[in-house]
């Protein structure tokens, strides 16, 4: 149940959200490779195939506390007619010298320690008197408390098959597999693993540092004091929050005010530290909408390349979110992306364009940039309506078990309360102006 409208065919030329975001990521290049401690490397980007050296568990170890015995003197044992067996020591997870179990004997064993030559099987503990001579045995006494435990003699009420209990070396994996292939994110399972082999480093693409730049004389830092006509800036904290969501170091500079000079002087204090770079306001068209003004002056570079980069300012055919500006700043041609100031255009616009950006700097893959997006049925109490010939983006909650999606507050690009309590984006496309209640559209979760 969808109206359709006609494409705008007017004189200024309408980029495409689909245009927008090749044209960045055509731009956007990986980061170079870099050699990096385990812990810092988590949420990064694999660039090499890491294959095992030693097999885990390098060792035949026990996966029980208990004992390790021969399965010959352990056979039709039972509680009325126990094996009794010789205990003739200790076996602890990294013991060096391992005594032989020979007929008749068993050796105590902790979880994880190495399976002692002559040994087949492991009773556990449970299964014995714990060499008390009493009943079943519901654990060990320590061995700093009783070393006296380590010897004597133990009654077994249970026969055990042999490599019972018992994991064997290389179980996990054997030397020379393949551990992590490149392309990998790694997390703390794969982070674990490569302690496990033990690769105290490994090779990944960095996490981004992202740079956020808010502009506008009237905002104010949270926590500072509100004048008359002023505004605490969000967008700032918002983008740094979800540039960091997004995989990157983020770093946020406090609103930058109006002017052009002031505001290229700090563009360039940060390419020092920027591996993309966001400003958030002056846009618009309107007469202080400084940031064209200082980013057209700052693409110039240091005057020996004046078409060094640029950013070229442009209109998307997009709710909200409409004016964008994206291109690349400095000697090292850093990306930079120029996002509307109103708050929830600034989210969208991010969610759309930079997000993707900072996925690809890291390496991850064309099908890992964006969110993947899902269809759900729209539950609303009346229809969606959409501007014509424009992509709108509205805040939704997304019910992935009920396969639906209902708009929450309205459709300006000011409400960030109805954003704070979106999990989602409806997507309604170009050429449709109505959404009735009950049709399936695209929606984007941002969970």
């Amino acid at each position: 149940m969808s109206s359709r409208a006609p494409q705008d065919t007017g004189h200024h030329r309408l980029w495409s959200v689909d245009e927008h975001l090749a044209d960045v990521l055509a731009t956007v290049r990986p980061l170079e490779p870099i050699e990096l401690q385990l812990l810092d490397a988590q949420g990064c980007v694999l660039v090499e195939d890491v294959t095992v050296p030693v097999a885990l568990p390098p060792f035949d170890n026990s996966s029980m506390d208990g004992y390790a015995v021969r399965t010959a003197d352990v056979q039709g044992a039972s509680e009325e007619f126990p094996a009794v067996l010789t205990v003739i020591g200790d076996v602890a997870a990294g013991s060096g010298e391992l005594p032989t179990v020979g007929p008749g004997q068993a050796a105590r064993i902790m979880t994880g320690a190495p399976l002692p030559p002559g040994a087949e099987a492991v009773v556990p503990v449970e299964w014995t008197d714990g060499g008390t001579g009493g009943g079943a045995a519901s654990g060990m006494t320590p061995a700093s408390a009783a070393p006296e435990g380590s010897g004597g003699e133990v009654r077994v009420h249970r026969a055990a098959e042999a490599r019972a209990h018992v994991r064997a070396r290389g179980s996990d994996v054997q030397a020379g597999d393949l551990a992590l292939a490149a392309g990998t994110v790694l997390g703390p399972p794969q982070i674990a693993l490569l302690a496990a082999i033990g690769r105290g480093t490994v090779r990944v693409r960095p996490r981004p540092r992202v740079v956020v730049l808010s502009t506008g004389s009237e905002l104010v830092q949270p926590g500072e004091a509100l004048a008359a006509g002023t505004i605490y800036d969000s967008n700032s904290f918002a983008l740094a929050a979800a540039a960091r969501d997004a995989g990157a170091i983020a770093y946020r500079v406090g609103a930058v005010a109006d002017d052009a000079d002031t505001l290229r002087a700090a563009i360039e204090d940060q390419l020092i530290r920027a591996d993309l770079l966001v400003t958030t306001g002056g846009v618009s068209v309107g007469a202080y909408d400084v940031v064209k003004e200082a980013l057209t002056m700052a693409a110039a570079g240091d005057g020996e390349e004046p078409q060094a980069g640029g950013v070229d300012f442009r209109k998307l055919a997009m709710q909200p979110g409409k004016p964008q500006g994206f291109g690349t700043v400095g000697p090292d041609h850093t990306p930079l992306l120029a996002l509307p100031g109103n708050p929830v255009s600034s989210y969208v616009s991010f969610e759309l364009f930079v997000r993707p950006a900072i996925r690809a700097l890291m390496g991850l893959s064309a099908s890992q940039v964006s969110r993947p997006g899902v269809r759900a049925v729209l539950k609303a109490d009346a229809p969606l309506r959409s501007p014509a010939a424009r992509r709108q983006f509205l805040r939704g909650t997304y019910d992935p078990e009920a396969g639906t999606v209902s708009p929450v507050g309205g459709s300006g690009s000011h409400l960030i309360a109805a954003l704070a309590h979106a999990d989602s984006l409806m997507v309604v496309p170009e050429d449709v102006t109505s959404v009735e209640p009950g049709t399936e559209l695209d929606v984007i979760p941002l969970g």
